[in-house]
């Protein structure tokens, strides 16, 4: 990162960034700064590594530090240990006991709960979802929010259907960082963009998600393992009680997959954000299983080159077995790059414009500088609060990460997944979404758009003109172009 002086403009804007991601953390506020003084009363689906660390912990962190209007009222697991664990600690830090359920529906009954959180494994994700809609809840759902794209889409007529709160959780769509990138690209400032491109690399000596431990506890006494698999409702084959496949699930296709729905959606989501990019038009996914073989089924090196109908290629490129050297999170521009700082989801989130040269730009005045956005000390704890904001405020529309953008985040990975899978290429009609096999329309699509000399496609938001997307031919190019009855192009 440069640590060259920020120019007097870039000054001006980090203080401005300060103010509004100051106000922003401010906001984990007491409730009296509600206008409503309802407590907000939450069942959680799912208490386990994810759902027990982050949304039990973070939840009571935000009533009992932050003062926020609300309480755990209902349990729900299917592990006896999770469920125990979650109600003793609940108890412990609230001197309040939730009710416990062994089905999540008999949960969803209860009409004393206004919103539910679930953290259960990624193939339960859109059932829930939907079942928790129906039954008046508002939801906040891990990430991915479903575990196929026809489900995604089903939860978004649903979401509008019932206008319910539902947040995904990739909490890092609560830093402010996205949204400030987001202006900066619809103002132009990059001119028209062409490319993004994310990581998410990661190595360890047992291999990826081996880190989730199994322990002797695990057994089909304490596990209600046909309904973990979700058999009867069609969710997955049954199967032999196995220790790896229920601590371990990412690893198995059936219930996650992998590093594309455990990595791959929190950083395609940032870039859907930051760009204003929704869904693909042309996926294509590659890697393998390339050293660990362990018995799982997912990849541990993984790509995906995702094209836009903006005229916007996303890349997003990692290994599970190599992490020292990764790619750089970046927006590419005709007229400048935006270079996310290594730590951008962690300590400094800050970026980098890095212009491109002046014949190019047409703009002496554009300059290297470095942007430090006001850094998000906790992201989940932010996540939570605005998801209770929104709830408060009845407005779905506040949630930093919508199903729609869920959704599109789910298609980039998912048919990345397929296309492994199933070596194919795969293309998204613009306005029905549906997805068909790869055909030569792509291309003859971009080809005609240059014969016929059309203007560049930008991302939506985009207000800057023709900035950074018109090209400035030399002289000499008039002498292109066929001869026609004999003369020469300049001449007709």
């Amino acid at each position: 990162m440069s640590q060259e002086p920020a120019s007097r403009r870039t000054f001006l804007k980090q203080s401005a960034v300060a103010t509004v991601a100051a106000s922003q953390l401010a906001a984990i506020a007491p409730a009296s700064a509600y206008q409503s003084n309802e407590r907000i009363r939450i069942g959680v689906i799912g208490p386990g590594r994810r759902g027990f660390g982050s949304h039990v912990k973070t939840l009571i962190k935000l009533r009992n530090d932050h003062g926020v209007n609300l309480d755990i009222t209902a349990i729900n697991d299917v592990y006896s240990v999770h469920r125990d664990q979650a109600v003793d600690y609940i108890k412990k830090e609230t001197k309040l006991e939730p009710k416990t359920y062994a089905d999540y529906r008999d949960l969803l009954n209860d009409k004393d709960i206004d919103a539910v959180c679930i953290a259960t494994p990624d193939h339960w994700h859109a059932k829930q979802v939907l079942d928790s809609l129906k039954a008046g809840k508002h939801v906040y759902c891990e990430k991915p929010m479903t575990h196929h794209i026809p489900e995604a889409m089903e939860v978004i007529d649903a979401w509008k259907k019932f206008g319910l709160v539902v947040q995904v959780g990739v909490q890092s769509t609560s830093m402010p960082i996205w949204n400030e990138v987001r202006e900066l690209v619809n103002d132009g400032k990059l001119g028209k963009i062409v490319q993004f491109q994310a990581e998410s690399f990661r190595n360890s000596i047992g291999g990826m998600s081996r880190h989730n431990i199994i322990t002797k506890e695990m057994t089909p006494k304490t596990v209600d393992w046909k309904r973990w698999l979700g058999v009867e409702e069609g969710l997955a084959p049954d199967l032999p009680f196995d220790r790896s496949t229920f601590g371990q699930w990412r690893c198995y296709w059936p219930f996650g997959y992998g590093m594309y729905s455990d990595l791959f959606v929190h950083r395609v989501t940032a870039m859907l954000k930051a760009t204003g990019l929704t869904f693909p038009g042309r996926v294509v996914g590659g890697g393998g299983i390339f050293l660990e073989y362990d018995d799982r089924e997912v990849t541990d090196v993984a790509s995906i080159i995702a094209d836009f109908h903006e005229g916007v290629q996303g890349l997003v490129s990692s290994t599970m077995i190599s992490q020292e050297v990764p790619i750089r999170h970046l927006i590419r521009g005709h007229h400048g790059t935006i270079v996310f700082d290594k730590n951008v989801f962690g300590k400094k989130q800050a970026y980098e414009f890095i212009p491109e040269r002046p014949q190019v730009t047409l703009d002496s005045q554009l300059k290297k500088e470095e942007v430090v956005s006001a850094r998000v000390p906790d992201q989940t704890l932010l996540h939570f609060q605005n998801f209770i904001d929104a709830i408060k405020a009845d407005d779905p529309a506040l949630v930093n990460n919508s199903p729609e953008l869920g959704a599109a985040a789910i298609m980039v990975v998912n048919l990345g997944v397929l296309s492994y899978r199933d070596g194919k290429v795969f293309q998204v009609d613009r306005n029905s979404k549906q997805i068909k096999n790869g055909d030569q329309s792509w291309a003859d699509n971009w080809e005609k758009m240059s014969k016929e000399r059309s203007k560049a496609r930008h991302v939506a938001g985009w207000k800057a003109g023709d900035k950074g997307s018109i090209l400035v031919p030399p002289k000499y190019q008039k002498l292109a172009g066929p001869w026609i009855d004999g003369k020469a192009p300049e001449n007709t």
